[in-house]
């Protein structure tokens, strides 16, 4: 039975272990299956950079139970090994409760965990926590343990030492290595997609050969045997194949599940990549368009210069239908103001500049407010939301004529976190849908018939 990999906190070394066995697997010719906890794109995005098959994300109060267990067997019983990587610490999930933690995946999914944890100035002190751990949940198995920033011989020899009488493997102890040091940034790793830097696949076995007990550790890597669940299948869509959608994919904008397309190209739906970054015009035959989350702010610049994407994007608003996302709905408005407050121009569809803010994170709860493109009127959803940069209304100066032009947007639904009061936010009207919030598509049936609704209206081409 393969594993969840886990930690007492965040910044454990869980996305590097978890490329040490990837790199290593790579390197033996076996195909792995990784998984990542929660919503994140960074990670998913460095373990699906290595040659191995595209990780996927589990997330439960995204997706649901049955979605993550039908991804889950859906894809490891088509490989030899797979492993998933948690995320936070072990117990850390929706506000102060375990719901959708790592712990919650690896009960749902009665998968084991291997622990890993900084051992930097520590020794009996791990003990502790280990202890602490396995008895705040004496159902939950952790069964096996990785020590991190273990830098002598001596720090090793202590740590066996106290753990001498544990019940739980020590499956390896990892040194401190620059070379396997991620990279990061303000919203967490730095993307591969983002700095065209790859994983040095052969290092990174190598490392993972000389510091993992690796013929203990395959036990846990095993891919499960059967499914235990029945399968979800996507329902029945009208949808008219002549009707193509675009969708803004480069290495400006790209925080989307792979799940999304899939599901798209399940249904029939034709779809075209279209990149800012080169400074491309939207295809012809696209008659909808999805700007998915992304770094626009660190290319605003370079998007400011893209005139024919801008101007492509003008054109497109009058006549086709736009679904936008976080960074997506960034370069939809007057302009974003970059970190030394110099403002870069965007397409002025929507009326708003924005600007660098303190992050706003998590899950969130979503109640339609009246019937849109995306949410009907009182309809209930989930999402969640990841940025730095805030709205800063810019109406004061712009033109009556575009001030008249902007009143007919309003909010689609209104939002709320954790034990927060809700809130109106994002942008509709019946071509556009923009907001700082990400949704799993494939995993709302509503919310995707909705926007396929959307995708098949008829817009003159020709007005």
């Amino acid at each position: 039975m393969p594993c969840v990999i886990s930690s007492p906190s965040t910044d454990s070394g869980k996305t590097t272990l978890s490329l040490l066995i990837s790199c290593w697997a790579f390197s033996k010719g076996i195909k792995i299956q990784t998984f990542k906890v929660g919503p994140d794109y960074l990670d998913q995005q460095q373990l699906s950079s290595i040659g191995q098959p595209v990780c996927r994300n589990l997330d439960i109060f995204l997706s649901g139970e049955e979605w993550v267990q039908d991804c889950f067997f859906k894809y490891s019983l088509k490989c030899e090994f797979s492993l998933i990587e948690g995320a936070m610490g072990l117990f850390d999930g929706l506000g102060s409760t375990t719901y959708s933690s790592t712990a919650n995946i690896s009960r749902l999914l009665n998968v084991p965990v291997i622990f890993i944890v900084n051992a930097r100035g520590q020794v009996a002190s791990l003990l502790a926590t280990v202890r602490g751990f396995k008895d705040f949940d004496s159902e939950l198995s952790i069964a096996g343990i990785i020590f991190n920033n273990v830098n002598s011989e001596r720090h090793k020899k202590l740590i066996k030492e106290v753990f001498k009488n544990e019940d739980i493997e020590i499956l390896g102890f990892l040194p401190s290595d620059s070379k396997i040091a991620l990279k990061k940034a303000n919203l967490g790793l730095i993307s591969p997609l983002d700095n065209g830097k790859e994983i040095d696949v052969e290092y990174f076995a190598n490392f993972a050969e000389r510091n993992l007990d690796l013929p203990s550790l395959i036990k846990f890597l095993k891919s499960p045997q059967k499914k235990i669940f029945k399968s979800v299948t996507f329902k029945d869509f009208k949808i008219d194949k002549s009707k193509p959608i675009a969708i803004a994919e480069d290495k400006i904008f790209h925080f989307q599940y792979p799940e999304t397309k899939e599901f798209l190209l399940e249904i029939g739906i034709p779809l075209i990549s279209w990149s800012i970054y080169d400074d491309e015009e939207i295809p012809n035959d696209a008659y909808s368009l999805i700007i998915p989350g992304g770094f626009p702010e660190k290319y605003a610049d370079h998007i400011s210069n893209s005139i024919k994407s801008l101007n492509s994007l003008r054109k497109f608003r009058k006549n086709g239908f736009i679904y936008a996302e976080c960074g997506g709905m960034m370069i939809l408005g007057d302009f974003i103001k970059d970190e030394n407050g110099n403002n870069h121009e965007m397409s002025g569809i929507l009326p708003f500049g924005t600007k660098k803010n303190k992050l706003s994170v998590g899950y969130r709860y979503i109640e339609g407010l009246k019937n849109t493109s995306i949410i009907k009127k009182n309809q209930l959803v989930r999402g969640h939301e990841f940025h730095y940069w805030e709205i800063e209304n810019n109406l004061s100066e712009l033109d009556l004529r575009k001030a008249n032009y902007h009143k007919k947007f309003s909010s689609p639904w209104k939002i709320k976190s954790w034990k927060t009061e809700y809130k109106n936010e994002g942008f509709f009207d019946e071509k556009l849908h923009a907001s700082w919030i990400h949704l799993h598509l494939p995993s709302s049936p509503e919310v995707a018939q909705n926007f396929i609704d959307a995708t098949q209206i008829i817009f003159s081409k020709d007005s």
